[in-house]
């Protein structure tokens, strides 16, 4: 959940802590695997502290790495600089990119759809961006496909978004990529606890892709 509202840096700071933990347990090889595919312009929304930079293959020309929040911002900006290829590492939100109609090869979204304010428009705006036969790469948590478990979510998301920095537990991100018109290709689904003591959360990892003219 990277992506928090400009003005709820405790927010941040709380990510900026936890979020080496999660790494550590297994999240940092999810990244790898996130962007493996990535080649040519990318756009990744709600960069966090630049987790994923380090894992950006030679076939990407460049990131412009967005994220709103300011303490994590100055946290991506610091690991931008190490990064194997270029990343610039600018204030935005998912719901405005700032890139042009089909000038992006891929935008990478990684535990950020889950608490973007409007996933819908967001994921509009990916599509805009997104030239025709371009990808989005997502590592997301998502609502369980296990009825007990999802009811639960539902009750617990309006409490944990407001603790959260706007996460929703209970978001069947899956279907709100297809609704945005892009053709899901790989998509993983496995459990994961990000952190000791955790439950295992529904994640999925995968590929969609922006349909050709």
């Amino acid at each position: 959940m990277p992506e928090t509202s400009a003005g709820n840096s405790s927010s941040g700071q709380n990510f900026a802590r936890v979020g080496p933990r999660m790494d550590a347990r297994g999240a940092a090889a999810h990244r790898r695997r996130l962007v493996e595919a990535a080649y040519g312009a990318v756009v990744e929304i709600g960069a966090g502290y630049g987790a994923t930079f380090p894992f950006y293959p030679s076939a990407v020309t460049g990131v412009l790495a967005l994220e709103p929040d300011a303490t994590l911002r100055a946290l991506a900006v610091a690991e931008a600089v190490k990064a194997p290829v270029p990343v610039t590492v600018n204030d935005g939100v998912a719901e405005a990119l700032p890139a042009g109609d089909e000038s992006v090869d891929v935008v990478v979204s990684s535990l950020v759809l889950c608490s973007v304010a409007d996933q819908a428009a967001a994921l509009a705006e990916v599509l805009r961006v997104l030239r025709p036969g371009g990808l989005l790469l997502f590592y997301e948590h998502v609502r369980s496909a296990h009825r007990v478990l999802a009811a639960v979510e539902d009750l617990l998301t309006p409490l944990w978004s407001r603790l959260g920095g706007g996460c929703h537990l209970n978001r069947d991100t899956a279907a709100g990529i297809a609704a945005a018109g892009l053709t899901l290709q790989d998509v993983e689904r496995f459990g994961f606890s990000a952190l000791p003591g955790n439950p295992r959360v529904a994640h999925i990892l995968g590929t969609a892709a922006k349909p050709r003219e």
